[in-house]
C-alpha cells in the first residue's frame, strides 16, 4: 500500500531526518500518495542522495525547488538550486549542473540586492579559480563566500568557505594558516553545525588536502572521524567509496595491513557501481598491499586496473619489477616516471623508488639526483613524512658512496622520524639500511641485532618479500663463493675496492654494460640491494681484506 503523508507522517519523517536515519526518512516521504511540500521534498532529496539514488535524489531537489520558489522563499530556493547543480557536478553531468548553475545565477541578480544566492553562486566560480591554479583569486572569493555566510547565519555556507579558503592557502604554499582553516572548517562538522551533504565534502576534502601536504597526524585524525561518522549512519552511500582509500593508506603506514587490504577492497567495489573517477586509485592503493605481501600476480593486476581506469601505476609497478628480479625494466620505468611525474604529492614517492632501484642496479649517481631532489622537496615542504622519507634515501645513498658516517646519520634521523610518526615498515627498512652500514664497519653485532629488529617487523607484517631479503642478508653466501660465478666474484671484489662501473669494465676489459649485468646478477643471488651491501658482503666473506686487497 502507499503510504498518505499525514501530519504524523511528516513529523516522523522530520525527526527521521534529524537523527539522520535516511532510510526512514526516504521510506515515509518516497512513496506518498499526496504531493509532498518543499521541506519535505528537500529533505526526500538529501535522503535519497545519501542513499545512493542520486536520479531520485534530482527529482527530489527540483520540486523543492520549484515548491520553495511557489511560497516566495527564494533564499531555500537558492540552496536547493546550488545543491542539486553540485550533485550533479560531482556524477561527472557538466552540461546539467551547469543550467541549474545558471538558474541560481538568475535568482542572485532577481534579487537586486545581496541574497544567500550570491554567496552560493560564487562557490562554483572560486571551485574554478582554484582547479586552474589562481588560487590567490580563489582566496578571494571563497573570503567573500564566507562574508555573506555570516550575513545570512548560513553554517554550511560558512564551512564550505572556510575549506576553500584552506584549499587556497596550502596552494599558494601558506601551509600552516591553511591547514589552520581545514580544521576550522572540520570543527564546524564534528560539532553537528553543517548538514550531512556538505559534510560528507568536507571530510573527504580536508583529508585529501592532509594528504597533499604529508600531514600524516591530521590525516589519520580526520579519517578516524570520518569512520565514526559513517558509522553513525550505516545507510551512507557517497563517501564511503574515495575515503576508504584514505583510510586504508593511513591503516598501511601504522601496520594493520589486513584492515587496510579489507578498506581497500571494499573501496574498489563502491567505486565501481557505478564507475568513480578514484577507482583506479584504490586498485593501485590495493596493488601496493599485494606487492608489498608478495602477492606479486595480484599486484600486477591491480596495476593494470589502475592505469585502465586512468591511475598511473607508479612507482608501485617499478617496484613490483624490482621484486621479480627484472631491474631492467624496473630502472627504465622508474626513470620515465621521474622525468614525466610532476604531481607534488606522487613525486617524493617516485623520487624514493628511484632511490632504491638505482642502486639496486649500480647506479649511485642517479641515485644521489633522486635524494638531492627528495632534500630540495623537504626544504619547501616541511612534512615529518617527507623529512623522513629524505634522510632514509639520503642515507642509502651516502651508504653506497662509502661515505659511513654520513649514512648512519642521516638514516638514524629517517628511524627517529618513522618512530614518531608509527610508520613500523618503513621503520624496518631503514633499520636494514642501518645493519648495512654496522656490517661495513665490522660491526657484526650490532648488524645482527638491526637485522634481526627487522625482519621480525615484516614477519608481523606479512611482508614476505623483505622478510626473504633480511634472510639473505644475514645467510647469504656460508660459502666463501657462494653462488656467484668467478666473473661475478671478480666483479664484487672490484665493487668492494671501491671502484666504479667504468673503471671495473677498464680492469677486466669488459663494456660498462656487461659490468652492470654481473651486478644486477650479483645483487639477485645474494639478496642485496646496493653496492655497500655488496661492499659489506665482500668483506664479511673475506673476498677483500680491510687494507683492500683482493684475495
Amino acid at each position: 500500500m502507499r503510504k498518505t503523508p499525514t501530519v504524523a507522517n511528516a513529523a516522523a519523517a522530520a525527526d527521521a531526518f534529524e537523527r539522520r536515519a535516511w532510510t526512514e526518512v526516504h521510506a515515509r516521504l518516497a512513496d506518498a500518495s499526496e504531493p509532498l511540500g518543499a521541506d519535505d521534498n528537500e529533505r526526500l532529496a538529501v535522503a535519497a542522495y545519501i542513499l545512493g539514488k542520486d536520479d531520485e535524489s534530482a527529482r527530489a531537489w527540483e520540486r523543492a525547488y520549484r515548491g520553495f520558489m511557489a511560497v516566495d522563499n527564494p533564499d531555500q530556493a537558492a540552496r536547493c538550486c546550488f545543491w542539486l547543480a553540485l550533485t550533479q557536478l560531482l556524477a561527472g553531468n557538466g552540461a546539467l549542473a551547469g543550467g541549474w548553475f545558471g538558474r541560481l545565477q538568475r535568482l542572485a541578480e532577481g534579487a537586486g540586492r545581496d541574497c544567500v544566492a550570491r554567496g552560493y553562486l560564487l562557490v562554483p566560480t572560486a571551485l574554478q579559480e582554484w582547479r586552474s591554479g589562481d588560487s590567490t583569486s580563489a582566496y578571494a572569493l571563497y573570503t567573500e563566500v564566507g562574508e555573506i555566510a555570516a550575513r545570512y547565519g548560513d553554517a554550511d555556507m560558512t564551512a564550505l568557505a572556510a575549506l576553500g579558503q584552506g584549499q587556497a592557502l596550502i596552494a599558494t604554499a601558506e601551509t600552516a594558516r591553511g591547514v589552520a582553516l581545514l580544521d576550522e572548517a572540520m570543527v564546524q562538522v564534528t560539532s553537528g553545525e553543517v548538514s550531512a551533504i556538505p559534510a560528507g565534502i568536507i571530510y573527504c576534502a580536508v583529508i585529501e588536502s592532509c594528504f597533499g601536504v604529508f600531514d600524516l597526524r591530521r590525516a589519520t585524525e580526520w579519517t578516524e572521524a570520518l569512520s565514526r561518522w559513517c558509522a553513525a549512519q550505516p545507510d551512507l552511500v557517497p563517501y564511503r567509496g574515495q575515503c576508504l582509500v584514505y583510510r586504508s593508506q593511513i591503516l598501511q603506514l601504522r601496520g594493520e595491513w589486513p584492515q587496510a587490504m579489507t578498506a581497500a577492497g571494499l573501496a574498489c567495489e563502491r567505486l565501481s557501481q557505478p564507475v568513480h573517477a578514484a577507482l583506479g586509485l584504490a586498485a593501485y592503493q590495493r596493488a601496493e598491499l599485494h606487492r608489498l605481501l608478495g602477492e606479486f600476480d595480484e599486484a600486477e593486476a591491480g596495476y593494470r586496473q589502475a592505469s585502465q581506469y586512468g591511475h598511473e601505476p607508479v612507482p608501485g609497478l617499478a617496484l613490483l619489477r624490482l621484486a621479480e628480479g627484472n631491474v631492467t625494466a624496473a630502472s627504465a620505468t622508474i626513470r620515465r616516471a621521474a622525468d614525466d611525474t610532476h604531481d607534488p604529492f606522487v613525486r617524493p614517492a617516485v623520487l624514493a623508488a628511484q632511490v632504491e632501484i638505482m642502486l639496486s642496479v649500480g647506479d649511485v649517481g642517479a641515485a644521489r639526483a633522486g635524494a638531492d631532489q627528495l632534500a630540495a622537496i623537504v626544504g619547501e615542504v616541511d612534512a615529518p613524512f617527507l623529512h623522513a622519507t629524505a634522510a632514509h634515501a639520503e642515507g642509502s645513498t651516502a651508504l653506497a658512496e662509502g661515505d659511513v658516517a654520513a649514512a648512519l646519520a642521516a638514516l638514524r634521523r629517517a628511524v627517529a622520524g618513522w618512530r614518531t610518526l608509527e610508520i613500523p615498515y618503513q621503520s624496518a627498512r631503514t633499520r636494514v639500511q642501518i645493519g648495512l652500514a654496522y656490517r661495513t664497519l665490522g660491526d657484526h653485532d650490532s648488524a645482527a641485532l638491526e637485522f634481526d629488529s627487522a625482519r621480525e617487523v615484516f614477519a608481523r607484517l606479512g611482508a614476505r618479500p623483505d622478510v626473504a631479503g633480511v634472510t639473505a642478508l644475514v645467510g647469504a653466501g656460508a660459502e666463501p663463493d657462494g653462488p656467484l660465478t668467478g666473473r661475478e666474484r671478480e666483479v664484487l671484489q672490484l665493487v668492494a675496492a671501491g671502484n666504479s662501473n667504468r673503471e671495473i669494465a677498464a680492469q677486466l676489459v669488459l663494456s660498462e654494460h656487461t659490468v652492470a649485468r654481473h651486478l644486477q646478477n650479483i645483487f639477485a643471488k645474494l639478496g642485496l640491494s646496493s653496492r655497500a651491501a655488496a661492499t659489506a658482503y665482500a668483506y664479511e666473506h673475506r673476498l677483500i681484506d680491510p687494507g683492500g686487497s683482493q684475495k
